[in-house]
């Protein structure tokens, strides 16, 4: 069995993805007794299943735009009484009816932005295959309906270069958030996204610290990081 699940892992990194963001670690979710988690970018529900399993128990509420992926995330968290999943739609700085979302062959990639050659190069898979039509909303807009005010929150944003739109959306609700869970990229992978500078410094400004760094894109050509899982902590 150690060698079935070694040789999948060895297969994912080929493709330049992590298969763990917490691997043996403790979860800051589980370490800071957060009370709410909001997975913002939930895909299937991957990272909600994972960080159960490393002993999170509270309240988790999801957000997806794909069609497919949040059939799947439904399936995936009707069992789980402490796990709320959104009605379908995209997190970002504005609300409108519609938006179009790119579909990528992975579904993991998918993004409201076009996508660089750098990135389908080293990941095949992630190349735009569709479209797909959902809402957008503000986290602003709905804080309140999930958070009470004595909540410790967690905020995981994963959204394929669309990270900075889901913040500047956020601008009330940052104030009562104490850990901010960013993907980020080195080097443009998406069109218009920023980089990692600016959300160090944006994250800083609004009073959190660094807490920790993970890779998670790498260039199985040259090992080049170019995305990574970065958590920032605000202290009390």
């Amino acid at each position: 069995m150690k060698n079935i699940k070694n040789a999948i892992k060895n297969i994912i990194q080929l493709t330049g993805y992590n298969l763990s963001r917490f691997k043996t670690t403790v979860s800051p979710l589980v370490y800071f007794e957060i009370d709410t988690l909001l997975d913002v970018g939930a895909n299937t529900g991957i990272y909600a299943m994972e960080v159960r399993k490393y002993g999170f128990k509270k309240k988790i509420v999801s957000f997806e735009p794909l069609s497919e992926s949040y059939k799947i995330l439904k399936e995936n968290s009707k069992n789980d009484k402490n796990w709320k999943v959104h009605d379908r739609c995209a997190i970002g700085s504005k609300e409108a009816d519609q938006i179009e979302i790119n579909v990528s062959k992975n579904s993991v990639s998918s993004s409201l932005l076009p996508m660089h050659t750098l990135h389908s190069d080293v990941a095949p898979n992630s190349i735009y295959i569709a479209k797909d039509i959902a809402k957008i909303i503000t986290l602003d807009s709905i804080f309140n309906e999930y958070i009470t005010n004595n909540d410790k929150v967690f905020l995981k944003v994963d959204t394929q270069g669309y990270e900075k739109e889901v913040l500047d959306g956020a601008k009330n609700s940052i104030k009562h958030i104490k850990i901010i869970e960013l993907e980020m990229s080195t080097v443009p992978l998406y069109e218009s996204q920023e980089l990692y500078q600016y959300f160090f410094k944006f994250l800083n400004d609004n009073g959190f610290n660094l807490w920790s760094i993970k890779s998670e894109f790498i260039d199985p050509k040259n090992s080049q990081t170019l995305q990574f899982n970065a958590t920032f902590v605000k202290p009390n």
